[in-house]
């Protein structure tokens, strides 16, 4: 069973790219696209998150715990590539020894590299959604007995939404009255200004302020981030393909993904954004990311990573060069 929360509208009974109340599906696993009929009651699909996450022990405690990932997608994403991608990341994940639930966030982004500007607007309006609708439901249900660590895995223009989401929760008084916080966040491929995450921009200081730590991923083969793509005139360069600024916080962590990329891009030949989406796929990007949710290692000494050539930060390592194969 695949979890979902969607905020996409119905019309005609499906899904569209336009804004909706939140809905919580329970996807099964031989369906090839969310449907309005996989919709439960929130909480039964809460509870059963919650049970789904509780997959270890804590050592010292000997209470049950767990963790949980919401994946958060990029543009131009249909119900249908999103529920592929989050299968790619949870079985992927899975494979690596993940325990855990990954559940996925479906705002309304169209089918269509044209809609950039309207997904970016679109992705502006329903952020405070993955606050109102998960994180909060979620914070407010943990559970004495029972420990769950909470993470976000944002893929591309997902970084953007998860950083308005952490804006508006500072804005939003139940919360922000509330001491509350995600364990590790991801952002890959991550379409989001560099400049937004150095430390001391308000842009980025919720989303630091309310994580563990916050590791990003970059490539710099990345042609969907690159500057010369038209739909990106006048747009400040992204954190995804250049990693963070040299000043970000001390909770900020960059990988640069470049090297490991060439390394495996004979593989995706024929697939002219593979630099922007290869990260679902990749045996040694899913390790890594497995490595950094479960949070046990220092960042310098996750198994996958080395010093990059340049001395001044962490890359990951180009071999083994292997892929999964998709499901």
């Amino acid at each position: 069973m695949d979890y979902v929360f969607t905020v996409r509208k119905v019309s005609r009974g499906s899904f569209v790219a336009e804004p909706g109340p939140a809905r919580f599906l329970k996807v099964p696993l031989d369906a090839t696209a969310p449907e309005l009929s996989h919709q439960v009651r929130k909480s039964d699909w809460l509870r059963e998150v919650l049970d789904a996450s509780a997959g270890r022990m804590n050592i010292k405690t000997h209470q049950p715990m767990g963790d949980l990932v919401i994946y958060v997608h990029g543009y131009n994403h249909s119900p249908k590539t999103m529920l592929e991608r989050l299968r790619h990341l949870r079985v992927g994940l899975e494979a690596q020894g993940f325990t855990g639930a990954v559940i996925g966030y479906d705002w309304p982004s169209a089918d269509s590299a044209l809609n950039y500007l309207e997904d970016r607007w679109d992705a502006k309006q329903t952020a405070n959604q993955l606050v109102r609708e998960g994180i909060e439901s979620f914070v407010r249900l943990q559970r004495p007995d029972c420990e769950i660590n909470l993470h976000i895995m944002a893929h591309s223009m997902g970084s953007y939404v998860v950083r308005e989401a952490f804006d508006y929760a500072d804005d939003r008084r139940s919360l922000a009255s509330t001491s509350w916080s995600v364990s590790q966040v991801l952002l890959f491929g991550g379409d989001i200004s560099a400049s937004s995450l150095e430390d001391g921009n308000p842009k980025g200081s919720s989303l630091y302020r309310h994580c563990n730590r916050l590791t990003s991923y970059h490539n710099h083969y990345d042609n969907v981030l690159s500057l010369s793509n038209i739909k990106r005139v006048g747009v400040a360069p992204r954190a995804g393909r250049i990693g963070l600024p040299d000043n970000c916080p001390r909770k900020g962590v960059n990988v640069d993904c470049s090297a490991r990329f060439a390394a495996v891009a004979d593989s995706y030949r024929g697939d002219e954004f593979a630099g922007h989406r290869w990260y679902f796929t990749d045996e040694t990007f899913l390790r890594d990311a497995y490595e950094t949710l479960m949070g046990d290692k220092d960042r310098a000494s996750v198994s996958t990573r080395e010093l990059a050539p340049t001395g001044n930060m962490l890359a990951l390592r180009a071999s083994p060069a292997s892929r999964i194969d998709p499901i």
